[in-house]
């Protein structure tokens, strides 16, 4: 019989010294993690135990213990004088726990219509709520860190790229509010996420409502929720607004990648368009001449845990059926790191933008080469000779392909070497063939002139 003994705990492992039970208790407990709902799972509780009072469930004696009893473990909490346990599970175990050493009896009666089901899915909503807000903020001042760099280089010129090749010539202002936009994208997905998850589901129960009787819109009141969740059963089973946070998150991550990315090539000596302060760069062990985007690089590859929580999680929810799950204990680990690591990703890039210094000349230098203004020939041919744009595309061509040759930009071409193109062509042609006449000659909505630039940063401004 020894030998047996002896044989299972081998099988189990030897982390699992006793055995099933031990192993149980470590897939089983979740307050290594979710500890960090203390403070949404004693306001739910409150707020639950204030109702019960209030339609008569509870005495209003108990009310007063288990209110106070939990204004003390919070307390507690947050002092760090409180022990958690992984044999109680969780955080609402180990709080109901505490609560009964505290008050006794009363302490009960705290669970009266509710389950660990709803009680679950309202801290885990109001957390994330309460995050998205954070995340508002957050970027609402990445935004306005934007605004400030644009407005001060409305008419700072730069080349704008397609395929990473110089294409046509842009203000670094505009390439600014580029990130405004989609930045601001990401601000409004923040707002309708809070919109979609802003329902409490204290109530619902276990999955079937309760034959008490609760009032549901009281407790959604007391909460800063619109209103109760309508349906007891996806109630409980409901995990689209972590989901939808992680959605959010990554497509967040994504932009704050992306603009990493143009950081890191931009203050390289060889593009050296921008230069990171030293409070978001590093230097090398060997190399005393480096100074390294770590910070940016950071960022960058913060997107690929952020889009990895995403998919765990729709993993995890893919095959579930109605309503709760064990499997859906799964789903905070996630969140909550996608979480810390979106808020930081998003401090270190607002400091980025606000820190970096801007090398106007190298940007001027670099927004000619290229041929940049070869659009603006062909815009030219098409407005004043009123050839057709393809026509007008192949004499830019033949153009370009003689500057090349004789290694000037089109500006260098002189008016008879252009009349051999086409001998529509007169000296009026060197009024666009400038970086700073390509942009100012971009006033469509939208378009990279500074006074459209500085039209679309009074928008956002406003907006914001």
């Amino acid at each position: 019989m020894a030998e047996d003994k002896k044989t299972s705990n081998q099988m189990w492992g030897g982390r699992f010294a006793s055995g099933p039970d031990a192993i149980m208790e470590e897939i089983n407990a979740s307050i290594g993690f979710d500890k960090k709902l203390y403070a949404q799972d004693i306001e739910g509780s409150i707020a639950h135990a204030t109702m019960l009072a209030k339609q008569g469930i509870i005495k209003d004696e108990d009310l007063e213990q288990i209110v106070a009893g939990l204004n003390t473990i919070r307390d507690e909490i947050e002092s760090g004088k409180f022990e958690f346990s992984r044999k109680l599970e969780d955080i609402h175990m180990n709080v109901e726990a505490r609560l009964r050493d505290m008050i006794g009896a009363a302490a009960g009666r705290l669970h009266t219509a509710r389950s660990r089901n709803d009680q679950v899915a309202v801290d885990f909503r109001l957390w994330v709520k309460q995050e998205l807000q954070k995340t508002e903020k957050a970027l609402t001042t990445l935004i306005s860190a934007f605004l400030d760099r644009a407005e001060e280089h409305a008419a700072t010129v730069m080349p704008g790229f397609t395929h990473l090749q110089t294409a046509q010539p842009v203000t670094f202002g505009h390439h600014c509010m580029a990130y405004v936009e989609m930045f601001g994208r990401d601000r409004l997905r923040v707002r309708h996420a809070i919109e979609h998850l802003d329902e409490s589901p204290l109530g619902a129960a276990a999955l079937a409502g309760t034959p008490y009787p609760i009032d549901r819109h009281m407790t959604a009141e007391a909460l800063g929720f619109r209103e109760p969740t309508r349906n007891s059963i996806d109630t409980v089973s409901d995990r689209d607004f972590a989901l939808e946070f992680l959605s959010l998150a990554a497509i967040c991550a994504t932009h704050l990648s992306r603009l990493a990315e143009e950081i890191v090539i931009w203050s390289t000596p060889q593009f050296g368009f921008i230069r990171l302060s030293d409070a978001f760069s590093t230097g090398s062990s060997i190399m005393p001449q480096k100074k390294n985007p770590d910070a940016a690089e950071l960022v960058r590859a913060k997107t690929g845990r952020i889009n990895g929580a995403l998919i765990a999680l729709l993993t995890v929810m893919k095959g579930l059926p109605l309503a709760y799950s064990k499997d859906m204990q799964e789903d905070k680990e996630q969140v909550f790191d996608a979480a810390a690591n979106i808020e930081l990703a998003i401090a270190a890039m607002t400091g980025m933008v606000r820190d970096l210094t801007v090398n106007e000349d190298n940007m001027r230098k670099a927004a000619g080469s290229g041929y940049s203004t070869a659009t603006d020939l062909a815009d030219w041919l098409v407005r004043e000779l009123g050839l057709p744009f393809r026509d007008a595309h192949h004499v830019t061509g033949a153009a370009v392909a003689a500057a090349e040759k004789k290694g000037t930009d089109l500006a260098g071409l002189s008016l008879e070497e252009l009349k051999a193109i086409h001998d529509g062509i007169t000296d009026d042609i060197y009024n666009v063939l400038t970086v700073d006449a390509s942009v100012a000659s971009r006033k469509s909505f939208g378009g990279t002139a500074p006074d459209q630039v500085r039209s679309q940063i009074a928008y956002w401004r406003d907006r914001i």
